[in-house]
């Protein structure tokens, strides 16, 4: 039987809201990670995949369930797990030797074998030459090595990548990932397990053995896809096409979407994480959508490699669409509805259109919108909405998501803001009619 080295059983973290209630960000959360194995954790931004490596990490502690390192319960940074981060992390005015050697220094290692474990991981990771350079003097690439080496020289047996590669260009990206897989695979270092959080879509099929598919508000595991092929894998092989596919299929199903916001709907769903796109990435998505060679449906990973768009810029455009009505997603595909059709057609019915829809699927909007049209003034400042929104998503992500609420119900005239003063108010000559009403 494989050895276990991560066991999390019915892991729950809480953190206070503004108001000072507890807002749940992992619930329920069972997860393994066997020795040996690559596993990838893939799911919007906001569902909990950061504070679950945190919680692995031993830098932040479970608020219920278990979690366990080679079977002991872990109850702070544990010697055998190493993180790496997406920001690099680095320190400016230290070199490169400096700040790979941090680590050890903390864990009180002598001089002598810090430099020489240190020389030997930055060797390991290709930068060999650069010991005495400070991270200003480093492309992007050259410092997320230095994060990589710092967590290399620790000697884990378990390495968590939190959007390691994000914060780079694409192609180096793709480079720093053949390396990490080569130093997996020659086994020149003691790790044995390796859990990665990622956006990439791409990245998590040609690394992973496993790749789990995380759930929000509160996040916890919805899917599972365990992958057999070998590596190195061909990302354009039959195979692993097939199987991005599989995950594009699983990363976009839902639950069928309800009707018009009810009352009841808007006190359950006002807190929905509304996805980051904006109203011209949403239009121009679905114009390509129409266009040659898709005429209204398409594949979402083919769709990605002609719009050249990350799955971090795409999955938030298609989701909007599927959201407001105007397409919908099934098996990883994405089919334009006759309402879509009829948007992209009649330029002029554009904001119309995008105002109805948003009235009647966004719940947030509906409220807005409802709360202007009680007072008498049709103004109302923005705090209290970002009140409301604090109840159920931390103060960044209610600030975002009100954000996009704004950007869409000022397309579609259902509401405007003022920049200056954080007012939102009904369309010019609206509150008029609404008083005289």
């Amino acid at each position: 039987m494989t050895a276990k080295l991560i066991e999390l059983k019915n892991v729950a973290k809480r953190f206070k809201s503004a108001d000072g209630s507890a807002r749940s960000v992992l619930e329920g959360v069972d997860f393994e990670l066997a020795d040996g194995e690559i596993v990838a954790l893939l799911g919007q931004s906001g569902s909990g995949k950061s504070t679950l490596l945190r919680i692995i990490a031993g830098l932040i502690s479970a608020d219920g369930g278990e979690v366990k390192y080679r079977q002991q319960p872990l109850y702070g940074p544990a010697n055998g797990v190493s993180m790496v981060f997406q920001s690099f992390a680095l320190f400016p005015w230290l070199t490169v030797q400096q700040n790979v050697e941090l680590g050890l220094e903390a864990r009180g290692v002598s001089q002598d074998e810090r430099a020489k474990r240190a020389e030997a991981a930055i060797e390991l990771i290709g930068l060999s030459g650069f010991e005495g350079a400070l991270p200003r003097e480093l492309s992007g690439g050259m410092k997320q090595r230095v994060g990589i080496a710092r967590a290399l020289v620790m000697e884990p047996d378990v390495l968590l990548m939190d959007e390691a590669f994000s914060a780079l260009d694409v192609l180096t990206g793709e480079q720093l990932r053949d390396d990490m897989l080569e130093l997996w695979d020659g086994k020149d270092t003691p790790m044995r397990g390796m859990l990665i959080v990622s956006h990439n879509i791409e990245e998590a099929v040609l690394m992973a053995d496993r790749i789990l598919i995380f759930a929000s508000d509160p996040g916890r595991v919805r899917a599972e896809l365990r992958i057999s092929l070998p590596r190195p894998r061909d990302a354009d092989s039959v195979e692993v096409r097939a199987l991005i596919d599989q995950v594009y299929a699983l990363m976009t199903a839902r639950a069928p979407r309800a009707g018009k916001a009810t009352e009841e709907a808007v006190s359950l769903h006002l807190g929905y994480r509304l996805p980051e796109a904006d109203v011209s990435r949403i239009e121009g998505l679905l114009e390509l959508l129409a266009d040659d060679p898709f005429h209204g449906r398409a594949d979402l990973p083919q769709l990605a490699e002609e719009t050249d768009l990350t799955d971090d810029e795409l999955l938030p455009a298609a989701d909007a669409l599927h959201l407001l009505g105007l397409a919908q997603l099934a098996h990883g595909d994405i089919v334009m509805t006759p309402l879509g059709k009829r948007y992209v057609e009649g330029e002029d019915v554009r904001q119309e259109v995008f105002g109805q829809q948003l009235l009647a699927h966004v719940p947030l909007a509906a409220h807005i919108r409802h709360s202007l049209e009680q007072e008498p003034s049709g103004e109302l400042p923005e705090g209290p909405f970002l009140k409301l929104l604090r109840e159920s998503l931390d103060a960044e992500e209610a600030e975002r998501v009100l954000k996009v609420a704004i950007e869409w119900g000022r397309y579609g005239e259902v509401f405007e803001y003022n920049y200056h003063t954080g007012m939102i108010h009904l369309p010019e000559g609206e509150d008029e009619d609404e008083g005289q009403g």
